[in-house]
């Protein structure tokens, strides 16, 4: 029996000294593969975060919060992440169906409070569905920072919001689309919309970020660059973090709701994002806090058609990591990408944050961005 016991502290004593040997091993390949993407293409920065069976396993930014000043970056400074914002919008929307407050299939014109309805298709009904999957016929091309561009009773060019084809029978990625949402979660939950977003996923979650400027730790944000090939120069980019002061003085709840940005202006850092992410991974749930409900978080999964592998702000991209069947979202604003894909079935999960890096893309996919979540999947995940 003291042999066998022996034998047992034997073999947990060999566990303990290879396993943390073999993890070292593996962070010290993730960092030398990031630098050197970062020796080989233009990079201002990168913040990235990697959960492993349900565990984060590395966390950890490379270089510059501020050019100017030389300040590197932190794994605790935040970002504005842009379109992977929609997924928490979505989010939103799931938990106020789920408290029979909307339903998917609601007229959007009810819920806004105007007509919305594409001029050449007047009698099909635009629904909270369509412009969840992008599917309204709704375009940007009068843009999307303020309801009035939609509004008939403010915009004499609101027609030209549509396109020419039927609702539900295209697919069209539009950023109206969402900021429509965010009013509609405003109007609905009688809550703002910044104060919404934290109050029911970012506060149970334990995260720090949100929507709103001027209610985060300025010291926080990383200034965003955007990389100018033609004269081969970052140059940094202000209106990232506009606080739009003048414009909040005037806000109006239940239709000023565009100011915050549904669409793309989350602020939160690449390991607090890991971890909502995470609850993605896990069906609504995550360290013992519900979200949203299993049925809830596959819908937002799951295509919506056939038309393009999108769900509700999710989709499932299939070259993005070759091989790997992945769900999340990227996003780009002000010369900021970022990327955020797991897998739900193996409880694993990257996400890729870059405060400027080489605009230039392969297939939809920034390439610095899509090189850096291979590099953590084959260093951190693969092996």
């Amino acid at each position: 029996m003291k042999n066998k016991i022996k034998w047992v502290l034997q073999i947990i004593t060999v566990c303990a000294f290879y396993f943390p040997l073999k993890s070292m091993a593996q962070e010290s390949k993730a960092d030398a593969a990031i630098q050197q993407i970062m020796q080989e293409n233009p990079v201002m920065g990168f913040s990235v975060a990697v959960v492993k069976n349900n565990k984060m396993i590395y966390n950890k930014s490379f270089g510059f919060k501020d050019a100017e000043t030389k300040t590197p970056l932190s794994n605790e400074n935040i970002f504005r992440i842009a379109s992977i914002s929609k997924s928490f919008s979505a989010t939103a929307v799931m938990q106020l169906i789920e408290a029979k407050k909307l339903s998917l299939d609601q007229d959007v014109s009810e819920l806004l409070g105007f007509k919305v309805r594409n001029p050449k298709f007047p009698e099909t009904v635009i629904t909270l569905r369509l412009m969840l999957s992008h599917l309204s016929s709704i375009n940007d091309d009068q843009g999307y920072f303020s309801l009035d561009s939609i509004n008939p009773a403010k915009s004499a060019n609101w027609e030209k919001c549509y396109n020419n084809y039927e609702p539900g029978k295209a697919y069209m990625y539009c950023n109206l689309n969402f900021n429509m949402i965010g009013t509609i979660i405003e109007r609905v939950s009688g809550e703002r919309f910044d104060a919404y977003i934290e109050n029911h996923i970012l506060k149970p979650l334990q995260l720090y970020g949100g929507f709103y400027v001027n209610g985060l730790d300025k010291s926080k944000f990383a200034n965003i660059y955007e990389y100018q090939p033609d004269a081969s120069k970052f140059v940094v980019s202000p209106n990232a973090y506009n606080p739009r002061t003048a414009e909040f003085a005037a806000y109006q709840m239940g239709y000023s709701t565009p100011l915050f940005s549904p669409t793309g202006g989350m602020k939160i850092s690449a390991k607090d994002l890991a971890t909502y992410m995470m609850m993605h991974a896990n069906y609504g749930k995550y360290n013992g806090v519900k979200i949203i409900s299993k049925k809830s978080s596959k819908l937002m999964q799951t295509a919506a058609s056939a038309l393009e592998p999108y769900g509700f702000a999710l989709e499932t991209p299939g070259s993005i990591i070759n091989g790997q069947k992945l769900i999340g979202h990227t996003g780009f604003a002000y010369g900021l990408f970022s990327a955020m894909f797991f897998n739900p079935q193996e409880k694993y999960g990257i996400v890729v944050i870059s405060n400027g890096c080489h605009p230039g893309e392969t297939n939809g996919y920034n390439n610095v961005i899509r090189k850096t979540v291979n590099a953590l999947y084959e260093s951190l995940i693969a092996n």
